[in-house]
C-alpha cells in the first residue's frame, strides 16, 4: 500500500513538472514576440521607475509630485516604442526640460506684464504652449510630455526653479534606466530569448539520400558558431551487406564480417568528407554509421539525441502524392529543429546571398533569419521579405519586418511585395543563392487545405531552398 502511494505521488510530481515545462515554454514563446515583450516591459519597468521617483520626491524637495503625469507619460513612450521618434535620452530629457523652462518663462512674462489673474493664468497657459511648440520644433525635441511640464509649472507657485530641477533629475534617472534596458536587454533579446541564436550548433545530417551540398549547407550553419559541430550519419543495410559478401564461410560470422566491412567503407567515406569540412568551414565534424534495415526518421532522431544534436539538416523529398515524404514528416514530428534542404543542382560550397520569406515575426521567422545570417557571406545583407494581398496592409507588414530584423545584428534589406508569394519568389529567386521558407506546420489543417504550403509551389525555383521547421519543445 505504502509503495503504491509513493509511486502515485512520484507520478504526480512528474506530471506537474511536465505541466510546468509546458507552461514555461508557452510563456517563452509568448515573450519572444516583440510586441508582447514591450507590453511586459511597460507593465514592469514603468511602475518600478515611477515608484523610484516617488521615493525621491518623499526624501528631497527637488522632485515635485506635479511632474508625475508627464514623467509617467514619457516613460511609457520610451518603453512602449524603444526605436521610435521620441525614444532617445536627449529628446526625452531635453523635451521635458525645455517644456518646464518655457512654462517658467511664460509665467515670468505674464507676471511682469501684469496679465496673470485667477488661480491659473490663461495668458500664461497660452504662452507656455506657444513657447514650448516653437522651442521643441526649433531644437528637434518634439516630445509630447514637454507640453505637460510647461503647463504644470503654472501650478507650482513660487517653486518654479525646484520644479525645473526636479524635471531634470527625474527625467535623467528614467533615461539612464531606459538606456541600460535597451542596450543590454532589448537590443540583445535575440541572444537571451531566441533559441536558435544560442542553439542549433550541433547539426546532424542523414547522408542516405543526401548529396554533398546538403552536408555543406549544414556545415556552413554550424561553422558560424564557435561551439558548432556537424555529425554525418549513414546507415548500413545488414541484408544488402550480407548478400554482397559471397566469401563468407560461416553464415553468422559472415554476416557480422560483411556488415563490419560495409560499415568501415561508409565510415571512411564520411571521415574523408568530415576532414574536408573541418578545413573548409572551421567546424568540428564527426562520422556515425549504424546498422539498420533503413534510415528511418525514428533512427535519425534517436541518433541526434544521442549525439546531442539540436538541428537536423536533411534532403528535401516529396511523397508520390506531392506532399512531404513520410521520412520528413517523421522528422518534423519531434522536438528537434529540422531544415529540409533542396538544392537546385548548382552544388554550391558557399552561399553568398540569402532571401528569407516570412508570414510574420514569430518563432519560425526568427529561426530563418538566424540561419540566413549564418550562411550568408559576411558583409552582404540578408533580404527579408513578406507578401501582402492589398496595399492597405503595407504599413503593418513593414512594421512586422522591422520588428523581426531589429533583434539581430548585421545588414538587412526588407521587401514588402503586393503579389502571391510563389509569384514573387519565382521572380526574385535568381538573384539569391538560397531562399528560406517556413514549413507551415504551425498552420491549421483547414488553412493548409485552403492554401497549400508555399514550398509545394516552388519546385522550379532557381535557387536552393531551405524549409525551416521549429521542433515541438516539450
Amino acid at each position: 500500500m505504502r509503495e503504491g502511494v509513493r509511486a502515485w505521488l512520484w507520478a504526480l510530481v512528474k506530471r506537474l513538472r511536465r505541466l510546468e515545462r509546458r507552461e514555461l515554454d508557452a510563456f517563452h514563446r509568448w515573450i519572444e514576440r516583440t510586441g508582447n515583450l514591450l507590453h511586459l516591459s511597460v507593465l514592469v519597468f514603468v511602475p518600478l521607475l515611477i515608484a523610484a521617483v516617488t521615493w525621491l520626491a518623499n526624501v528631497t524637495a527637488a522632485v515635485s509630485f506635479l511632474l508625475f503625469p508627464p514623467l509617467a507619460s514619457g516613460t511609457y513612450t520610451l518603453f512602449a516604442d524603444p526605436e521610435g521618434t521620441y525614444a532617445t535620452p536627449s529628446t526625452f530629457i531635453g523635451g521635458m526640460t525645455a517644456g518646464a523652462l518655457c512654462g517658467w518663462l511664460a509665467l515670468a512674462l505674464v507676471a511682469t506684464a501684469g496679465l496673470d489673474g485667477g488661480t491659473v493664468s490663461a495668458s500664461g497657459a497660452a504662452l507656455s504652449v506657444l513657447f514650448t511648440g516653437v522651442c521643441t520644433w526649433a531644437l528637434d525635441l518634439e516630445e509630447p510630455a514637454a507640453f505637460s511640464t510647461a503647463l504644470l509649472v503654472l501650478l507650482t507657485g513660487n517653486a518654479q526653479l525646484a520644479y525645473v530641477l526636479g524635471v531634470v533629475v527625474s527625467s535623467t534617472f528614467v533615461a539612464v534606466a531606459f538606456v541600460v534596458w535597451r542596450r543590454h536587454f532589448y537590443q540583445q533579446r535575440a541572444r537571451y530569448l531566441y533559441g536558435t541564436t544560442s542553439g542549433d550548433d550541433h547539426v546532424l545530417v542523414p547522408m542516405g539520400d543526401a548529396d554533398e551540398t546538403v552536408a555543406r549547407f549544414a556545415a556552413a550553419i554550424a561553422g558560424a558558431h564557435d561551439a558548432g559541430k556537424v555529425v554525418l550519419f549513414d546507415v548500413v543495410n545488414e541484408t544488402d551487406a550480407e548478400q554482397r559478401d559471397d566469401d563468407a564461410a560461416d553464415n553468422s560470422h559472415g554476416e557480422s564480417t560483411s556488415v563490419e566491412r560495409a560499415a568501415g567503407d561508409v565510415a571512411r567515406q564520411l571521415e574523408s568528407l568530415a576532414a574536408d569540412f573541418e578545413t573548409a568551414y572551421d567546424v568540428s565534424c564527426e562520422a556515425v554509421v549504424a546498422a539498420a534495415p533503413n534510415q528511418s526518421a525514428s533512427l535519425v532522431l534517436r541518433t541526434a539525441r544521442q549525439q546531442n544534436c539540436d538541428l537536423v539538416v536533411a534532403p528535401y523529398a516529396e511523397h508520390e502524392s506531392g506532399g512531404l515524404s513520410s521520412f520528413l514528416k517523421g522528422l518534423f514530428d519531434s522536438e528537434i529543429d529540422v531544415i529540409a534542404f533542396r538544392s537546385n543542382g548548382t552544388r554550391r560550397r558557399r552561399w553568398r546571398s540569402s532571401l528569407v520569406a516570412v508570414r510574420g515575426a514569430g518563432d519560425t521567422a526568427r529561426a530563418m533569419v538566424d540561419f540566413a545570417i549564418r550562411v550568408t557571406e559576411p558583409g552582404r545583407p540578408v533580404t527579408v521579405s513578406t507578401c501582402i494581398d492589398d496595399e492597405s496592409r503595407r504599413r503593418p507588414a513593414e512594421n512586422t519586418l522591422a520588428d523581426l530584423v531589429d533583434a539581430f545584428s548585421g545588414r538587412f534589406e526588407t521587401h514588402v511585395a503586393t503579389a502571391p508569394v510563389e509569384t514573387y519568389l519565382t521572380r526574385v529567386a535568381p538573384r539569391y543563392d538560397v531562399c528560406f521558407v517556413g514549413s507551415s506546420t504551425d498552420r491549421s489543417a483547414a488553412s493548409r487545405f485552403i492554401s497549400p504550403p508555399t514550398f509545394r509551389k516552388l519546385s522550379d525555383l532557381e535557387a536552393d531552398v531551405a524549409i525551416v521547421h521549429r521542433g515541438r519543445h516539450r
